[in-house]
């Protein structure tokens, strides 16, 4: 199962008229990251950028003048997402800007289909919160003091490991689901031939002859409905 991990930066909140600023991701294949990695800076062509949004990323328009157009990268990001699930924290926050562009030069959008919110598994799992990355990252000890900014690879990064631990931790792709079948036979197997064989001589008991017989006497002053008379005569 491949999952590509996403973030996006943009211009503002509004992705009618905002544009994608910056676009990372990691690559997952069953639940473990490959090291494979995708990150572009893009000219949003003209559209200024949010002083507030600006706060949040720390990106200029000045960094962008020289990098490529969303059209220019659009073909290299479709071929890295194909055929994969596509993983984001508030997801249709990011999605619904990738579908924006996506529209703007023809291309078709990305189904709801192929997306995972990690926020709403985060709320599912954790109800009364918080939930954002940062929240995340400290509830599952993950380092995220290197994060002053919002960057996309880096929140991408950082948001591979929060899932993993959502999804129940790094343990959640080492069942039997993950090993061969013919393994997975010899571990049953090997599970149900195990026979544990009796004691060649019981165990000696640990109850005194006294404690016997003050425990006698209390059963005999519960009357003859006592549990204990029932299991005592078996």
């Amino acid at each position: 199962m491949r999952e590509i991990i996403f973030d996006t930066e943009t211009t503002g909140l509004d992705s009618r008229e905002d544009r994608i600023i910056e676009l990372g991701g990691v690559e997952l294949v069953n639940r473990f990251p490959t090291g494979r990695t995708f990150h572009f800076f893009i000219n949003p062509q003209g559209r200024q950028i949010h002083a507030d949004a600006q706060a949040v990323h720390g990106i200029s328009a000045d960094q962008l003048v020289d990098k490529p157009i969303f059209s220019a990268v659009v073909d290299e990001f479709i071929e890295l997402i194909d055929g994969a699930k596509l993983v984001a924290h508030n997801a249709n926050f990011d999605i619904g800007f990738i579908n924006a562009e996506f529209a703007r030069i023809g291309r078709p959008p990305i189904g709801q289909e192929w997306v995972i919110d990690t926020l709403a598994l985060a709320k599912r799992k954790h109800p009364m919160g918080p939930n954002s990355l940062d929240a995340l990252c400290r509830r599952y000890g993950i380092d995220n003091s290197h994060r002053t900014k919002h960057g996309a690879l880096l929140d991408s990064e950082l948001l591979a490991e929060v899932y993993i631990e959502l999804i129940g931790g790094k343990q959640a792709a080492l069942t039997l689901d993950n090993i061969p079948a013919t393994a997975a036979s010899a571990v049953l197997v090997e599970q149900t031939d195990l026979v544990i064989a009796p004691r060649p001589a019981p165990l000696q008991s640990r109850l005194s002859e006294a404690e016997r017989a003050a425990h006698a006497a209390l059963v005999e002053t519960l009357g003859e409905k006592a549990v204990w008379l029932t299991v005592t005569s078996q």
